[in-house]
């Protein structure tokens, strides 16, 4: 058990970063190995895990984005004096070569020859890593913004991830490929294959800087009642806009869809969001110690991302598990294997921290 009361730490964030991780894992998992003939909302439980699914994304995001504004403005220095710049900086180039590396298209590191459109078309996809990189580097210049016009995060955070949000549904619609270099194209819609284009996905690290900002700003606000009442209450007037939203878009003459680049989407899923972390951070108001291997799985992010990816979805270098059992396993399997996932990362983090190995976290 770990003290939490441990200096400029936040045990809701800690508890919500692990969660995000665990979810990932889980998701990712079973999403690889679970056979076709389930995945039907018919079932009540797939409805459920895939709902769960759906969410994992923003949390993941929005976690990051909280963590890294909060360790930036902890450090209360002039963005030119701010350590945290440079460590951002490397973050994201770190993160974007991992990503591609991930998904690098020939064993041989400098042959091409035999790599197809196929497997360049895949190289080129913009997937969580990238995204990440390219969240926490915006988030330092709308920092370095908020700093030189004197509007304040708040203000320019959430302006910032609005402009990630209100065009997303039109860039969606465009063929990038037709002006920009395929490499390019691909943060911008999902028509190259991308998973996570920045628009309107960066949106939701952005945002989360906003509330990282907030808990810099204010010590131990995080320890009251408040606090979790604000998220809540910000959180249900979300739901609430992403329920009458499409309502009043049609008054308009616009009509909002649920795909994931719709403002309803976004609405619904920052609402959700912002609710799981009030009943996080309420539950955390009281407790002092948590167990270290929450911590450590939170610090671990960017290690169990990228190694659990690898089993289960193989790389230039190795053959994963869904290469052999790929949408074909039934559910007992299928959650066992989840599971031994889940204990497998969470050993091969507690394994680390006990040899003392050096590792990166996802966002410091």
């Amino acid at each position: 058990m770990v003290k939490t009361g441990k200096k400029n730490r936040i045990i809701f964030i800690d508890l919500m970063r692990a969660f995000a991780v665990i979810q990932m894992v889980q998701g990712h998992t079973v999403d690889v190995l679970l056979t076709s003939d389930l995945r039907s909302n018919d079932y009540l439980a797939y409805s459920i895990w895939l709902f769960m699914r759906g969410m994992t994304a923003p949390i993941f995001m929005f976690t990051a984005g909280t963590t890294f504004a909060y360790l930036f403005r902890l450090a209360q220095e002039p963005f030119e004096k701010n350590p945290r710049v440079w460590k951002g900086i490397k973050r994201f180039f770190l993160l974007l070569f991992i990503g591609y590396m991930l998904r690098y298209p020939t064993a041989t590191l400098v042959d091409f020859s035999s790599v197809t459109d196929f497997q360049w078309r895949t190289f080129f996809i913009v997937d969580v890593l990238h995204l990440i990189g390219f969240g926490i580097l915006f988030v330092l210049i709308f920092a370095y913004i908020s700093e030189k016009t004197k509007l304040g995060d708040y203000i320019v955070f959430i302006a910032g991830a609005i402009l990630f949000f209100l065009p997303a549904t039109t860039f969606e619609n465009i063929d990038w490929l037709a002006y920009l270099p395929h490499p390019i194209a691909s943060y911008f819609y999902t028509g190259t294959g991308s998973l996570f284009p920045l628009f309107p996905w960066a949106g939701y690290v952005v945002l989360g800087g906003a509330l990282g900002s907030y808990l810099a700003k204010n010590p131990m606000i995080f320890k009251s009642p408040k606090f979790s009442l604000m998220l809540t209450g910000i959180g249900l007037i979300l739901l609430f806009l992403s329920y009458i939203g499409g309502d009043i878009a049609k008054v308009f003459g616009y009509n909002l869809d649920s795909s994931s680049t719709s403002l309803l989407t976004i609405s619904f899923r920052l609402g959700f969001v912002l609710l799981l972390n009030a009943l996080v951070s309420y539950i955390s108001i009281s407790v002092e110690t948590i167990p270290r291997i929450f911590i450590l799985v939170g610090r671990n992010t960017l290690l169990i991302y990228v190694v659990h990816l690898m089993i289960l979805y193989g790389s230039a270098w190795n053959v994963g598990l869904n290469y052999y059992w790929g949408k074909s396993l039934y559910p007992t399997q299928t959650i066992s294997i989840a599971i031994a996932m889940v204990i497998t990362m969470t050993t091969l983090v507690w394994l680390i921290n006990k040899f003392r190995f050096r590792n990166k976290e996802l966002v410091t």
